[in-house]
């Protein structure tokens, strides 16, 4: 099968000609149809500090996915050959503590695919049938290929409640744009979006926002008038990894407020630890998707109206996957998909 290698530990990938994967007995393998790039995957195509760190070459990369059951394994009791699927990307051991108290998206022995074993940027996975999810017949295909990422919204978004709450998002990437919509649809009553992107900005305002800001051009406070917020934002949704981000959204929380943290902040980020103290801010750290229960509400989320499609601005066919990783490194898309049929 053709498959996007990270070969060696350099920048860049390449197509090459793999075994197709074996199918265990609790095993569906997957013929891929359409695969969406991630942050992560750039990370590993730039070969960056944190990929040197986690990266094992020669790896198949790739975790956001949809594709066709090919077959299954004898002890598959739920799928069947031509089903259209996706699939969560995190594979855990079952067996810890938060596993068993289902909360699996928070075990400690976490294997991620493209990361840790094989990935999805190829023409065919294997995916423990726990992990693959059947994707209803009322939802696009090319939205199926970015449930990865948008499970990641839905459940920063579903961190809190919503209703008729001032909310303030850092980054207008795919995943803070996505977060738009749903916090929208959830019942926000002003949705903020930052950036320095005019095009992310732009495709913020597209998903819903009621306000977009570029903060190399105009401070989050100037807003607050027209949109008659009186004292700051009621929840903040992190999404940027940017410390300046961070702090801006700490200085513009109301007294009481609540923050999801979803991007990649340095280690070395500083705080103004006074201020989270004194205003009583609430700060959840969010990783990947609460299995599977943000997969239900995305599907019905969608199934209901959400409508994510503007987000999805480019697609390629996977032999031109330079040109689709040139695109997201550009950083003037959203979802950019690579098809594979």
């Amino acid at each position: 099968m053709k498959a996007l290698v990270k070969k060696h530990p350099e920048p860049g990938l390449t197509l090459e000609e793999m075994p197709i994967p074996k199918v265990g007995t609790n095993d569906v393998l997957i013929k891929i149809q359409k695969t969406a790039i991630c942050g992560t995957d750039l990370h590993i195509y730039q070969w960056d500090k944190w990929a040197q760190k986690k990266i094992n070459t020669p790896i198949i990369i790739g975790h956001e996915f949809m594709g066709i059951v090919e077959n299954i394994g004898d002890g598959v009791t739920h799928y069947t050959v031509g089903d259209i699927v996706s699939g969560e990307g995190h594979i855990t051991c079952g067996y810890c503590r938060n596993c068993r108290a289902g909360m699996r998206h928070l075990c400690h022995k976490t294997i991620g695919i493209g990361i840790d074993r094989g990935g999805a940027f190829a023409e065919y996975l294997s995916l423990p049938e726990s992990n693959v999810w059947p994707v209803h017949k009322d939802i696009n295909i090319d939205i199926a290929s970015c449930f990865d990422p948008l499970g990641n919204a839905v459940h920063c978004a579903l961190s809190y409640s919503m209703v008729a709450e001032d909310v303030l998002i850092t980054g207008a990437g795919p995943i803070g744009c996505m977060a738009t919509a749903i916090c929208k649809i959830l019942g926000a009553r002003n949705v903020v979006v930052t950036d320095n992107n005019s095009f992310r900005l732009n495709l913020a305002k597209k998903m819903g926002a009621d306000k977009t800001i570029n903060i190399t051009k105009e401070k989050i406070e100037d807003s607050f008038k027209d949109l008659r917020i009186s004292n700051g934002f009621d929840i903040g949704l992190e999404m940027s990894g940017n410390p300046s981000a961070l702090n801006d959204m700490i200085r513009t929380m109301y007294h009481g407020g609540k923050i999801a943290l979803l991007g990649i902040l340095p280690n070395d980020t500083l705080v103004k630890w006074n201020e989270i103290i004194f205003k009583g801010l609430k700060i959840k750290g969010i990783y990947g998707r609460e299995m599977f229960d943000s997969w239900y509400k995305m599907n019905q989320l969608i199934r209901g109206g959400l409508d994510i499609s503007p987000i999805i601005t480019h697609k390629f066919k996977a032999d031109d996957f330079q040109t689709a990783f040139e695109t997201a490194e550009s950083t003037e898309c959203g979802k950019v998909i690579l098809e594979w049929n």
